[in-house]
């Protein structure tokens, strides 16, 4: 079993790895608090949060099973070298539990809150179903053979699917709307800053054991943090760049109508 060369960069791996879990456990917190304050999910694709989902519940029977099972530990070492280390850490394991309660949250907020006349697509839906029908058919392919670090494996991939396609669904609905007014900044700022410091966190891991092996023996964990790098730089541009004027208007529009209704209000009272 492998272990650190060098003592400092295990400090800076483990920093890395908590500052990348706060700061994704963190970034699901705005959006809760808007739709809590707001009392509405308009804005908040529907369709992002039921991928999301799947995506975070496939990451966690992932980062649970090879971090916890010995023996999915030592097919995966069969596999990418007897010396090589565990590619995923205790920060992983966390995030992806606090994602799955969170995001499932999110999706009750959905279910009470104004959602105008936005709904779940039945290609999102259809989507969902495929990808358990899979994870389904691979757990029935696994257990004759006992190819558990496979069948984990097959969960990595459903996740990176839907990190993939998670995000589409909102920047077409901020494209359509030109607008990202009921959709958190303060969320896609930290996501940024987690998908930056779990890259790194590798990055440190691969230089201290001279081998770049857990970047292809994790793929999920190397295309959760490229893909959510990208989508988050492309909401940024969308936030900042594209749509501000709108958002903008948006907002006065909202204050002057808050002004206009105060002094009927005090009438009234």
């Amino acid at each position: 079993m492998s272990s650190w060369n060098s003592v400092h960069l295990e400090v800076l791996y483990n920093v890395l790895g908590w500052v990348a879990f706060s700061s994704w456990s963190i970034s699901f917190y705005p959006q809760v608090i808007l739709n809590f304050q707001r009392k509405s999910v308009v804005g908040l694709n529907f369709d992002f949060a039921l991928l999301n989902l799947t995506k975070h519940s496939s990451y966690l029977i992932y980062n649970a099973s090879l971090f916890f099972s010995s023996t999915v530990q030592r097919q995966y070492r069969k596999k990418f070298g007897l010396n090589e280390m565990i590619p995923v850490a205790p920060n992983d394991v966390a995030f992806s539990i606090h994602a799955v309660l969170l995001t499932a949250y999110t999706l009750f907020q959905i279910a009470i809150y104004d959602r105008g006349n936005q709904k779940v697509s039945k290609i999102s839906i259809g989507i969902v179903s495929v990808a358990w029908l899979s994870a389904a058919v691979c757990v029935f392919v696994a257990i004759p053979r006992h190819s558990w670090f496979w069948l984990v494996s097959c969960f990595n991939d459903i996740q990176v699917v839907m990190t993939i396609i998670k995000y589409i669904p909102q920047v077409i609905l901020n494209f359509r709307r030109k607008s990202t007014i009921g959709f958190s900044i303060g969320n896609i700022l930290l996501d940024f800053l987690g998908g930056l410091t779990n890259y790194c966190q590798m990055a440190v891991q691969s230089i201290d054991q001279n081998s770049w092996v857990n970047f292809n023996g994790n793929i999920g964990k190397t295309m959760i943090s490229l893909v959510s790098i990208f989508f988050d730089i492309l909401f940024m541009l969308q936030h900042y760049v594209l749509y501000r004027s709108k958002n903008k208007a948006n907002i006065a529009s909202n204050s002057n109508v808050v002004t206009e209704e105060q002094p009927k209000d005090i009438e009234a009272s």
